[in-house]
């Protein structure tokens, strides 16, 4: 059995469709989304995704306006300047590009963004929601992750959802996004015993840990639905996730490919996310 190929980039596709006609909607009714992207430094992959996200921006009729600063600008500076787009109706989400230069405290940038305008989901505020059940905006990756394993028509209630890592950004969000849909969900880290007799439970398996080729075929019960996170460059300067893809894909029913897996999923849900926070303007 070989595993069915969960296609991030054409599911993204899809959905982009139905995102640029709800943005042409918006449009006739006099609101065009606008997404401010700050990014400070030089980080040649942070300068990468925030291309990646102008293009999708472009690609929905989603006005994005990029705001760079050099790594040397204050805290104080960039906290100012997310008060100004804070007060800018024309704004309606705000990203900060992550990682940031490590004199300012990214928590505090976070919190600066006003969780109307928090289209990455990042906010305690907006965590909080989503952690009761309420409205909110959902952190991108964990939210693409829940829209591909619901578009191969799995019934998540009862199953055992395995989530290999516990980063804020998306180990500890997406166990709770699952918990929502009623499965049962175990986390495992760098400090869980015996791995791989935990992963070999999952029904899903999420694994988002950053080391490459980490999970082989021993790791994953036979049938599993399998989702890859981890983005790790080889030497061979080829990207490759933190599944042993080759392996896997012999035991799993379905699996996503590094790249073209999650990472396209992610910019479809900021864009989605971006034109929900216009739409509210209407609802205010």
């Amino acid at each position: 059995m070989t595993a069915q190929i969960i296609s991030g980039a054409e599911l993204a596709k899809e959905i982009r469709g139905q995102l640029a006609k709800e943005v042409e909607v918006l449009k006739q009714k006099g609101i065009e989304p606008g997404l401010a992207v700050i990014l400070v430094g030089d980080d040649p992959a942070s300068h990468s995704y925030v291309k990646g996200k102008q293009k999708a921006c472009a690609e929905v009729g989603i006005r994005s306006t990029l705001l760079t600063f050099p790594a040397t600008i204050t805290e104080q500076f960039l906290l100012e300047k997310i008060q100004e787009l804070n007060a800018d109706p024309s704004v309606h989400g705000i990203l900060v590009q992550l990682p940031l230069p490590s004199h300012i405290n990214e928590l505090k940038v976070i919190e600066t963004i006003s969780p109307e305008k928090d289209v990455d989901g990042f906010h305690p505020i907006n965590v909080g929601r989503m952690m009761v059940g309420q409205k909110a905006f959902l952190p991108c990756t964990p939210y693409g992750i829940l829209v591909m394993v619901k578009s191969i028509g799995v019934d998540i209630a009862g199953k055992h959802v395995v989530v290999v890592g516990r980063s804020n950004i998306v180990g500890k969000p997406v166990g709770q996004l699952f918990l929502r849909e009623h499965a049962t969900v175990t986390y495992c880290h760098s400090k869980t015993n015996n791995l791989a007799a935990i992963t070999r439970q999952a029904d899903i398996l999420i694994v988002a840990v950053g080391k490459a080729r980490l999970i082989g075929a021993d790791y994953v019960k036979p049938g599993a639905v399998v989702i890859d996170v981890g983005v790790n460059r080889l030497e061979n300067g080829k990207l490759c996730g933190d599944v042993n893809f080759d392996e896997v894909k012999e035991v799993a029913s379905y699996i996503t490919p590094v790249p073209k897996g999650v990472g396209p999923m992610t910019i479809t849900m900021l864009l989605h996310n971006t034109i929900e926070a216009a739409k509210e303007l209407m609802h205010r």
